[in-house]
């Protein structure tokens, strides 16, 4: 037999061992269509929807004119009227509006003298690139409120200059809003890793058989692949953290105890989740493609790279079940917003219900699989 033809045999062989195993069949379709469907439903840079505040001071026709131009902008729908400066915090702590158009009470006046009147915007800037492109799109309202009110006015300079604060990133610096986001991404890969393999390693090993006839109980073998995680991904999370702090200059203003917590209840989460792969998985090739499988939907629909609030409201609802969708919001707000555990109660709680969730559905499928 030619060189060739043993090339060739083998790889029959490989492809009949592949479709021949029912896991390996939905293994190889499965990913994919998921993949598709959430790349091409979830993972838009495109701005659709806008949540937006105003807090107007000025009774006079041109604010009503340049709030209209707002309000008749497909992407931005107004969520709140602002009636005292102190519920600007509020509205942009919990995420309620993405942006506050602040315009003085003097902005009429100021345009019918001929002097440059200044609106504020005030952009929530713990997604930068979502505030940049949120600006681009207040520029391009603002520049033709601009050439229609000095071609109507006769004004041969700009009317209207925009005043801007983002809050949480004043420079809007990509990096503020990325890096504490790979704190919870690199927990999640080494965590699943870790644990995705675990059994499955055991069983393709043939040393799965010798742990169950040790004394230990299934509880405690259930433990012992537990704990590994515990310490492995508590110690990558942590070493970002520092790295993030210390050689990117990311701001840590919040409770080293909020993170923690955070870190502990999804790292619950995720060795639970790592552990049902590892229990129904029977080779690690198995059980490395169903880390994958969790491992992408996951990032994507955590709100890592782009923001749950664009995505369709079903797969918005699909992101409840998602610990990384939590762990981002405790990593971002603790780094940025200066959270502490109080503020971060709503994240934990749920994160705390599906680690819960993931760990007892592990061990009743590692007793199922014993038997």
């Amino acid at each position: 037999m030619t060189m060739w033809a043993r090339i060739v045999a083998l790889v029959i062989k490989e492809f009949l061992a592949l479709l021949r195993d029912k896991a390996s069949r939905f293994v190889l379709i499965g990913p994919p269509v998921i993949q598709l469907l959430v790349f091409s439903y979830a993972a838009s840079f495109d701005l659709n929807h806008v949540p937006y505040a105003v807090y107007n001071e000025d009774a006079g026709y041109a604010s009503r004119e340049l709030l209209a131009r707002f309000s008749g902008a497909g992407t931005f729908t107004q969520v709140a009227t602002v009636r005292d400066e102190a519920q600007i915090a509020t509205l942009i702590d919990d995420k309620s509006a993405l942006m506050v158009l602040h315009i003085g009470p003097h902005f009429t006046r100021d345009l019918l003298t001929h002097r440059s009147a200044g609106p504020q915007v005030i952009l929530d800037g713990r997604d930068s690139n979502t505030a940049s492109l949120v600006l681009n799109d207040v520029n391009g309202i603002l520049l033709d409120f601009n050439q229609e009110w000095a071609a109507a006015h006769g004004w041969s300079r700009q009317p209207a200059r925009l005043d801007i604060r983002a809050w949480f990133n004043p420079n809007l610096l990509s990096r503020w809003f990325i890096v504490p986001g790979i704190v919870a991404l690199i927990t999640l890969v080494v965590t699943l890793l870790v644990t995705g393999l675990s059994v499955a390693r055991e069983r393709e090993m043939g040393t799965f058989d010798q742990l169950l006839v040790t004394p230990m109980r299934p509880a405690e073998i259930l433990l012992g692949k537990a704990i590994p995680g515990f310490i492995v991904g508590g110690a990558e999370g942590a070493f970002i953290a520092l790295v993030a702090v210390a050689w990117f200059h990311i701001p840590f203003v919040g409770s080293v105890l909020a993170l923690a917590l955070g870190m502990f209840f999804f790292l619950l989460a995720a060795i639970g989740v790592g552990l049902m792969i590892s229990s129904l998985a029977v080779t690690q090739q198995q059980g490395l493609l169903g880390v994958f499988l969790f491992m992408v939907p996951a990032i994507i629909l955590s709100g890592f790279a782009t923001p749950i609030a664009n995505m369709p409201a079903a797969v918005q609802f699909l992101t409840l079940i998602n610990p990384m969708r939590y762990l981002l919001v405790i990593v971002r707000g603790v780094f940025l917003e200066g959270s502490g555990v109080h503020d971060l109660l709503p994240q934990f709680w749920p994160l705390a219900l599906i680690g819960l969730a993931s760990m007892t559905a592990a061990a009743w499928l590692f007793r199922h699989r014993m038997q």
